[in-house]
C-alpha cells in the first residue's frame, strides 16, 4: 500500500521541498509569460535531472506543472495574451473584470480557485491510483495493445483542426519511433546505413525539438507585442491583501462551481489527449449553462472565471492516474514527465506504484502542496504578476535556445543529437505552420514503441491470428471506446454541422 504519510515527511524535508518551490517558481514564470509553457518548462529541465535524485527531479516536476497551468491565465487576465492555452477560457472574464479595475480581484479569484481545483485533483489522484493500478495489473498484451491504440486515436481525434492533419501527424511520430535498433531482432531499421541513425532518436531530442525549438522559432515569427504590456505599468499601487478575494464573491460564486468544474477537470485529464484547455472550455460551458446570470459571461463574470481555472488545475492530478498507472500520458506535459520517469528507470505501469512506492509519494505530496502554493504565490507575487508581460523576450528566447542545445547535448554527449533536435523542430516549425498539431506527433514518438512492441508480442503469442483483439474482454472494451470517442467527438458533430 502507498504511503502518504511517509510521502509528506519526505516532501518536508530540506531538499525535496526547496526543489519543489524552484519547480514551483520556474513554472509560474514559464506560464505566465506568452509562448512559455509548463510544458516546455519541463522540456528545458529534462535534461537536467540527470544529475538529480528522482524524488527531487519528480517533487520540481510536480510544482512546475501546477504552477505553469495556473499561471498560463496571469497575462491573459492583465494584458488579454494568456501565457498558455490552458489560460484562453479564463482571460474572456478575467480581463473584463482588468479593464473594469478589477484586476487585483480577478488575480485573486484566479488563483483561489487554482487552488480548489488543485487539491481536488491530488486527492482524487491518491483515493484512485492504487486501485487503477490493481485493476491494470490483470492486463494482458493485447489488452495493453488496444490501450495504446485507444490513446493515440483518442489524442488525434481531441486534436484542433483538421483530422486527416493530425491522423498525418500521429503517423511522422509513429515512424519517427521505428528509427533505430529493431526491438526485438538485432536488426537497424530506416537507419540509411548511416551509425548515427542506428542509436535512433533518443526522446529528449525529439521533446526538445518538438516544443523549444519550435517554439522558439513560432515566436520569433511573431510583431512584438511588448507595447501591449505597457499599460500596465500605469496601473496604481497595489497592496498585498487587495489580492485576497472576498468571502462575499466567494460565497456568490458557491461551493458547487468549484466542485463540480474540479470533478470536470480530473475526468478530462484521465482522458488521454484531454488537456486543460479542453477542460477549461468544458467547465465553462457548464458553468454557463446552469449559471442564473448567464449574460455576465464574457462581461467579467466572476463564476466563469472560478470554473474555468478550477477545471484547470484539478485536470493535472486526473492526467496522472492514466500516466503511473496505466503507462498512458493524459496531455503534452504528462507526456514530457513520462520520459522524466524513463531516464530516471521508472517504467510507469500497473507495477510502479507497488515498485516504486516511496518515489511515487512524494511526487503526490508534492502535487497537493503545489495547490496551496498557488494561493500564496498571488499573496507574495500579486503586484509582480501585472509586470511579467514586460520581460525581454528577446533576450529570454536567446537564453533558452542555448540551455535547450546544451541539455540535449549534455544528455547523450553526441551532435548528432543535437542536429536531431533543431531537425525535428524546424520539421515541426513548418508543420505548424501548415496548421498540423504537434502534440499527436509526440504521443507517437513516445507510445509507438509500446504499440510496436505489444502488437507484434500478441500475434506471436496467438500463432498470427488477428482476433485476439476482439476475443479479450479488456481489449474489446478499449476498442468500443474508442469507436464511441471517435463517433461523439468527430463523426456526429461533422454530421451535425453538415445536416
Amino acid at each position: 500500500m502507498l504511503d502518504l504519510a511517509a510521502g509528506f515527511a519526505t516532501l518536508f524535508t530540506p531538499g525535496p521541498f526547496l526543489y519543489l518551490i524552484g519547480g514551483f517558481l520556474m513554472g509560474l514564470l514559464f506560464g505566465a509569460i506568452p509562448g512559455l509553457t509548463a510544458t516546455l518548462a519541463i522540456a528545458l529541465l529534462l535534461p537536467f535531472t540527470f544529475g538529480m535524485e528522482v524524488v527531487n527531479a519528480l517533487v520540481m516536476v510536480m510544482g512546475i506543472y501546477m504552477a505553469g497551468i495556473y499561471a498560463g491565465s496571469v497575462t491573459g487576465i492583465t494584458v488579454n495574451i494568456p501565457g498558455a492555452p490552458s489560460g484562453a477560457i479564463t482571460s474572456i472574464d478575467g480581463h473584463a473584470l482588468m479593464k473594469k479595475g478589477h484586476g487585483a480581484q480577478a488575480l485573486g479569484l484566479d488563483a483561489f480557485a487554482s487552488s480548489i481545483g488543485g487539491v481536488i485533483g491530488a486527492l482524487v489522484l491518491m483515493l484512485l491510483a492504487e486501485p487503477i493500478s490493481e485493476l491494470a495489473l490483470l492486463f494482458r498484451t493485447p489488452d495493453k495493445f488496444s490501450l495504446v491504440l485507444l490513446a493515440l486515436v483518442t489524442v488525434t481525434v481531441v486534436a484542433r483542426g483538421s483530422i486527416w492533419k493530425a491522423m498525418i501527424a500521429t503517423s511522422l511520430g509513429l515512424m519517427i519511433s521505428t528509427i533505430g535498433i529493431d526491438p526485438m531482432v538485432p536488426v537497424g531499421r530506416f537507419d540509411f546505413g548511416s551509425p548515427h541513425l542506428v542509436q535512433g532518436i533518443g526522446l529528449l531530442p525529439a521533446v526538445i525539438g518538438l516544443f523549444a525549438v519550435c517554439e522558439l522559432l513560432v515566436q520569433a515569427g511573431l510583431p512584438s507585442r511588448l507595447a501591449q504590456g505597457e499599460s500596465v505599468a500605469k496601473m496604481p499601487r497595489l497592496r498585498h491583501r487587495d489580492f485576497i478575494p472576498s468571502l462575499k464573491t466567494i460565497r456568490e460564486i458557491g461551493p458547487l462551481t468549484y466542485i463540480k468544474s474540479s470533478i470536470i477537470g480530473v475526468l478530462i485529464g484521465m482522458l488521454p489527449g484531454g488537456g486543460a484547455s479542453m477542460a477549461s472550455f468544458i467547465a465553462y460551458a457548464e458553468a454557463k449553462r446552469t449559471a442564473r446570470r448567464p449574460e455576465e459571461f464574457g462581461e467579467g463574470s466572476h463564476e466563469g472565471l472560478a470554473a474555468s481555472e478550477s477545471a484547470n488545475n484539478a485536470m493535472c492530478g486526473g492526467a496522472i492516474i492514466p500516466l503511473l498507472t496505466l503507462g498512458i500520458p493524459g496531455d503534452a506535459v504528462t507526456a514530457i514527465i513520462f520520459g522524466v520517469l524513463l531516464l530516471h528507470g521508472l517504467v510507469p505501469g500497473p507495477g510502479l506504484l507497488a515498485d516504486s512506492g516511496d518515489v511515487v509519494a512524494p511526487m503526490f505530496a508534492a502535487l497537493f502542496v503545489a495547490s496551496f502554493l498557488v494561493m500564496i504565490s498571488v499573496l507574495i507575487f500579486g503586484p509582480v504578476y501585472l509586470r511579467l508581460a514586460r520581460i525581454n523576450r528577446g533576450l529570454l528566447y536567446a537564453f533558452i535556445a542555448m540551455i535547450s542545445m546544451v541539455g540535449v547535448y549534455a544528455s547523450s554527449y553526441s551532435s548528432t543529437q543535437m542536429w536531431m533536435a533543431l531537425a525535428i523542430g524546424v520539421f515541426a516549425f513548418g508543420l505548424r505552420r501548415f496548421g498540423y498539431p504537434i502534440v499527436p506527433m509526440l504521443m507517437g514518438v513516445i507510445l509507438g514503441p509500446y504499440l510496436e512492441e505489444f502488437l507484434r508480442r500478441s500475434l506471436i503469442v496467438s500463432l498470427g491470428d488477428p482476433f485476439v483483439f476482439v476475443t479479450r474482454p479488456a481489449s474489446l472494451a478499449f476498442l468500443v471506446l474508442m469507436l464511441v470517442f471517435v463517433w461523439f467527438l468527430r463523426i456526429r458533430p461533422s454530421r451535425q454541422a453538415a445536416g
